[in-house]
């Protein structure tokens, strides 16, 4: 019996009086699918525009992404596995984006150098994070109804620069 979570096909969270649907895709991991929700409820009270999948005219597609009033992101979160060039090219394109990678149940310290390499000689001027949810994140931020309860201090959050 495996004790990681599982999540529905289609399923609607609830967070800080907002909703939102998930479609969990085919190859798509619970853990994915938590991670983009889990993004969503942390940052929504900083970024209340904070919605999930959605294309926003770039090559490359954020997991979560709010928007300002040109169509330009000012938080741009991934959950899982993302590729140093996809990191590379949206921070230097989005020099002024808020920035969170998420991980499951995984140290930070290989990614943070990664990211770190990834970032060299980009001039930021917002924060760039990586988020690590814990194993038990299902059981410890999420009811049966959906209700997403999490805070920036129930997780490890490094801010990188």
């Amino acid at each position: 019996m495996s004790n990681r979570p599982q999540v529905p096909r289609k399923r609607m969270y609830h967070a800080h009086d907002r909703k939102i649907i998930l479609a969990k895709g085919y190859n798509e991991s619970s853990e994915h699918v938590l991670m983009k929700a889990f993004l969503w409820a942390l940052y929504l009270p900083d970024y209340p525009t904070l919605t999930v999948e959605i294309r926003i005219g770039d090559r490359y597609k954020p997991d979560v992404v709010a928007l300002n009033d040109e169509g330009k992101p000012l938080f741009w979160g991934e959950g899982g596995q993302v590729s140093m060039e996809k990191v590379r090219a949206v921070a230097k394109r989005y020099r002024s984006t808020h920035f969170a990678i998420a991980k499951w149940h995984t140290r930070l310290d290989s990614v943070e150098e990664l990211v770190t390499e990834a970032l060299k000689g980009i001039k930021r001027n917002a924060p760039f994070e990586l988020i690590n949810f814990p194993a038990d994140s299902a059981e410890r931020f999420l009811d049966e109804g959906g209700h997403l309860q999490i805070n920036q201090s129930d997780v490890e959050i490094r801010r990188l620069g």
